[in-house]
């Protein structure tokens, strides 16, 4: 077999690696989207990411996740829902009790603004134990250090680290961000990723541009946000 198949749970090449999930198999929520061969390293204890790893998915936003992302044990995504009021002298979040303490507040709650979707990018790399808090959007090719506390967007290529997580560089410059954004490596068929994976992992935008001048993408991307 020439590339797991992301359909089923576990690598189906590697069948000792029970501790990597395929999000796209595993995930049930609507308010869910992952990308295939996007994968959760769980260490083997088998919790649902959806309910474990996902906070407050009451929505309406929802948490989009692209293609061939890895992300390390621990990591929590915290939704809009958990949010408390700011706006006024007081964060207790009275909506949440019923009776007349939600009739009194519902309409003023609505008309808060709230943060939108959290939308991961294409082959991100998120480190054990991050946090990725609400309406965050993380760029394709970034990196996430362990233990960071995401609380901004983090622009494509760069690696962050930090509580807050802080710039610390981009992976490559400019022109060759842009170039591999163009390249969609992510949305190829999968015998051309197979045979050019050399390439992706210690290659150069440069390679990857001339081989992407072959392919063509055969899916849609995640949110645009994200590249």
């Amino acid at each position: 077999m020439a590339a797991p198949d992301p359909t089923e749970l576990h690598p189906t090449t590697r069948p000792d690696l029970t501790n990597v999930v395929f999000l796209a198999y595993q995930i049930t929520s609507n308010l869910i989207d992952v990308g295939d061969f996007t994968y959760y390293d769980d260490e083997g204890r088998g919790d649902l990411f959806e309910t474990t790893n996902v906070k407050y998915l009451y929505g309406p936003q929802r948490l989009v996740i692209g293609r061939f992302c890895a992300i390390g044990p621990g990591t929590e995504f915290l939704m809009p829902a958990g949010n408390h009021p700011m706006v006024g002298p007081s964060t207790f979040p009275f909506t949440m009790f019923g009776g007349d303490w939600t009739d009194n507040t519902l309409d003023t709650f609505m008309s808060i603004e709230q943060p939108g979707d959290t939308v991961v990018g294409n082959d991100v790399w998120i480190g054990r134990n991050a946090t990725v808090l609400p309406g965050v959007t993380i760029g394709t090719g970034a990196v996430i250090g362990a233990n960071s506390v995401v609380s901004r967007d983090v622009e494509p290529y760069a690696i962050v680290a930090g509580n807050p997580a802080k710039k610390i560089r981009r992976r490559f410059d400019d022109d060759q961000i842009a170039s591999l954004l163009a390249s969609r490596w992510w949305d190829w068929p999968i015998d051309a990723i197979t045979e050019h994976a050399t390439t992706l992992m210690a290659g150069t935008p440069d390679q990857l541009a001339r081989i992407a001048e072959q392919h063509h993408p055969h899916r849609p991307n995640v949110d645009e946000r994200s590249t």
